[in-house]
């Protein structure tokens, strides 16, 4: 399987994977998980389009870094992917942490990502919920971080998601090397330069000019981005009842959103 240098002794893995007209789906997963989470997409989409899945830094197959395990220096790591691949634009798919480090691509590299699809984003999150933060990024640095990642990680499931997709979520979890848990989350969100809180989300996502499609399971939080998306071609899809795994648990439907929208 391939592995592309980012620069700083960094490998990423990735898979290229179909063909076709336009730009390649660049699919970016969330925290704690790896490319595998694509895999319910993938086939469906390489059917029509070139698709790149990457494990991101700290994650997967890819360099475990001491340090800089941020969504920025992430979102550094795929523009260095794309340049060493010669790929000139994407659409870039992001859930979750993967969802803010696509809208920092888009903001910092605007010329790579041609469209941005976030998927129940690690972004907008109101200042009463983080008020949590600092206990779970503590509990993270804890010698129990593992443990803490997956009490944290229940929020993204509910009564109706599939076992198969609890299990595996789980495992990666206990996987996870402790201190990428702890970085990348408070980069996330306690963090000077961290736009997963409002009002700095608000302030940073504004900042995307390309198309966007927004795709929630809360309606509040879909309400709240949409004054943030500017351009004409974007819109703010809701699941009411999915879970923060909504395209783990649609995944036909979520193919199928991504077609109509693109």
């Amino acid at each position: 399987m391939p592995y592309a240098d980012a620069g700083g002794g960094i490998r990423i893995f990735y898979t290229d994977d179909g063909a076709g007209d336009g730009p390649p789906v660049l699919l970016v997963h969330g925290w704690g998980a790896d490319s595998h989470q694509w895999a319910w997409h993938i086939d469906a989409l390489a059917a029509e389009r070139r698709v790149l899945a990457v494990d991101l830094r700290g994650h997967g197959y890819s360099t475990v870094p001491d340090e800089g395990n941020t969504p920025r220096a992430m979102a550094g790591d795929l523009a260095a992917l794309l340049g060493g691949l010669g790929v000139p634009e994407v659409i870039a798919v992001g859930h979750s942490m993967g969802g803010q480090i696509v809208s920092i691509l888009a903001v910092e590299h605007p010329s790579l990502v041609s469209a941005l699809v976030a998927v129940d984003p690690g972004y907008g999150m109101p200042p009463e919920l983080a008020e949590g933060f600092p206990k779970m990024i503590a509990a993270l640095r804890s010698e129990h971080a593992n443990d803490a990642a997956v009490e944290i990680d229940r929020w993204c499931t509910n009564r109706d998601t599939p076992a198969v997709i609890r299990r595996w979520h789980r495992r990666r979890l206990y996987g996870m090397p402790p201190h990428v848990l702890a970085q990348a989350f408070e980069a996330m969100f306690a963090l000077p330069d961290s736009i997963g809180v409002r009002p700095a989300s608000a302030a940073y996502l504004a900042r995307r000019t390309c198309p966007v499609l927004s795709l929630w399971a809360d309606p509040a939080r879909a309400a709240w981005e949409e004054p943030l998306l500017t351009h004409p071609k974007s819109a703010v899809v809701v699941w009411p009842g999915a879970s923060h795994r909504l395209h783990e648990e649609r995944p036909a439907e979520f193919v199928e959103l991504l077609r109509g929208w693109w």
